[in-house]
């Protein structure tokens, strides 16, 4: 196996502090960990390599990130204040339902250019998730995008 190939999610498991929700928050919940795990780069600072398995929870407003090998040996845990993620988060929610609604009535220019603010939102949760992780986990931003699209949808209600 390549490197690469060896510095990777091969599963993305949420465990029952998630919760569940509504059949639409379960299938974006779905789609987004299908996205994750299809792409990814993800390596444990001080492990040799994978493939992982991802394992979330939420412990008091924090995210869990418990991370095994695909065999199930422990590599590590790590725990995320989401605190730095509410205002990007309810921006992104904001900025989606006024996406969603110039999708019905908007001229293509005005959909654009809230588009390019959703996106612009986004990479700004992403580029926040990856500096919550340095040292602890190494993703590219393309992983950070994934991911971060996950921890989205584990706030959406549907």
């Amino acid at each position: 196996m390549s490197a690469k190939g060896a510095h990777r999610l091969c599963d993305v498991i949420l465990d029952e502090t998630i919760g569940r929700s509504t059949p639409d928050v379960e299938h974006e919940r779905a789609v987004a960990i299908f996205d994750l795990i299809e792409e990814n780069s993800f390596e444990p600072a001080g492990h040799p390599g994978g493939p992982y398995k991802l394992f979330l929870s939420l412990v008091d407003s924090k995210l869990v990130f418990s991370i095994k090998t695909e065999d199930g040996a422990d590599v590590a845990t790590h725990i995320l204040s989401l605190t730095p993620f509410r205002r990007i988060i309810k921006d992104y929610f904001m900025i989606c339902e006024s996406y969603y609604e110039a999708i019905r009535s908007s001229t293509p220019s005005q959909i654009e250019a809230i588009d390019m603010g959703r996106r612009g939102i986004h990479n700004e949760g992403s580029q926040t998730l990856m500096d919550r992780l340095e040292g602890k986990i190494r993703i590219d931003f393309d992983t950070a995008r994934r991911l971060f699209t996950l921890v989205c949808v584990l706030y959406w209600r549907g």
